[in-house]
């Protein structure tokens, strides 16, 4: 949004509620109102768009809260923000991000004064990063990522590009390739410092909803599909139905990125005439359930921990995959589509480890499924192959923090 769209905000805003897309009642935020006090002392903001720049944060939040700074971490969704509360140390502040107008922005950053900003990942809107940068609030990208799709766009609009990155004082980019195409796009000051998720400790799950879950469950083969997206679930009922076959006691367990899909995806169930099950509704599967509907928020470490065999949404779609991050440090075997570009690097180091399998298709899917269900041993193989990949790869919050240490120094000092 720029300075001409702001008078759509109101039209814009409205549209994303009737979608759920905001939360009613802190949908001043988006207009840069604060709806909680500015707590005294020097304040650090932390940016995470969605879920996974929010997750992926997290260690960076711990460490400057551990140093005794106030942090406010900002996202985009609803579903971050929900995550950030579940998440987040205690005394995180949490904020909606403004809508990118500089009218919002700067009523964010008059109410908030932040002595030090840093933005998760790739969070490039224009209005924030000038407005930030021109009240002399060091800016810092943690965790970067620019995608090699986005680099080429980028490089057509490269004046555009050099003048939004020099408005970071430090890029803290996730790997080598993306260190050089910020460089080359304009950013001043690029270090490699590693991807942050790998970091982030896996989600926790409730002893007592385990408990309760594995009495549920018994002894049925349970295979999960985490994170998916819509035109996902469709393949995933089909593998169901056709592992049933062989397997007909399987229990599916399908938790969507966005649990308000929830209702849309019992309905599709019903209609391959399958029994679905809501967590929603505070519903437990059981002996009649054949996909159990896990559309909460904050619970995927339960069910990882439930089901050996997980298959990662967002790739079977060109979305471009989800984190496997999380289900190979809790020793699953992970399955996943043909477009994972959004975690190319892991998800390709996570196959010639034999870590993970690609599956095209509903077909392939189910075919995957059948043969790992009937070897347990494999699953084994592959869940510990999965968690030795991603553990070594650590680090990265280590050299983060050693980046952004003179920042806090200086904040430190200037109290």
């Amino acid at each position: 949004m720029t300075r001409w769209a702001a008078p759509f905000a109101g039209a814009i805003l409205d549209w994303r509620l009737k979608r759920g897309k905001e939360d009613p009642e802190r949908i001043n935020e988006r207009r840069g109102i604060a709806g909680i006090e500015r707590p005294a002392g020097s304040l650090v903001w932390i940016h995470g768009a969605s879920v996974g720049e929010v997750l992926s944060i997290l260690p960076v939040v711990e460490h400057i809260r551990k140093q005794g700074f106030t942090v406010l971490v900002t996202s985009g969704t609803v579903t971050a923000a929900q995550t950030a509360a579940q998440r987040m140390p205690a005394g995180t502040l949490h904020q909606y991000v403004p809508l990118d107008a500089p009218q919002f922005v700067n009523s964010f950053l008059d109410h908030w004064q932040p002595g030090l900003a840093l933005i998760a990942e790739s969070e490039f809107w224009p209005n924030l990063l000038i407005e930030t940068s021109s009240r002399n609030i060091p800016l810092v990208l943690v965790n970067g990522r620019l995608s090699e799709r986005s680099f080429s766009r980028w490089k057509s609009a490269k004046k555009t590009a050099q003048a939004l990155l020099s408005s970071f004082d430090l890029c803290l980019a996730q790997d080598h390739d993306i260190a050089d195409r910020l460089s080359q796009l304009g950013a001043p000051r690029v270090l490699s410092t590693g991807n942050l998720k790998f970091d982030v400790m896996p989600p926790q799950a409730d002893a007592h909803d385990m408990q309760e879950m594995r009495r549920t469950v018994h002894n049925r083969p349970i295979f999960l599909a985490a994170s998916t997206h819509r035109g996902e679930d469709e393949a995933v009922i089909d593998a169901h139905i056709e592992v049933m076959e062989k397997v007909p006691n399987l229990l599916t367990i399908i938790v969507p990125r966005h649990p308000e899909r929830g209702g849309e995806i019992s309905s599709l169930i019903q209609d391959y005439q399958l029994v679905p099950a809501m967590r929603s509704r505070n519903h437990l599967p059981d002996r009649g359930t054949h996909i159990y509907v896990a559309d909460t928020i904050g619970e995927l470490g339960l069910f990882y921990r439930l089901a050996p065999i997980v298959f990662m949404g967002g790739s079977l779609i060109k979305h471009g995959g989800q984190n496997p991050i999380e289900p190979a440090k809790l020793d699953n075997a992970i399955l996943h589509g043909p477009h994972v570009h959004n975690f190319g690097v892991i998800y390709s180091e996570l196959n010639r480890q034999r870590a993970a399998a690609t599956v095209a298709d509903a077909h392939s899917l189910a075919a995957s499924l059948v043969r790992l269900l009937d070897d347990p041993g494999l699953v084994r193989a592959m869940a510990q192959a999965a968690h030795a990949t991603v553990i070594p790869l650590s680090g990265a919050l280590n050299r983060t923090a050693n980046a952004i240490e003179p920042y806090l120094v200086q904040l430190r000092f200037g109290q």
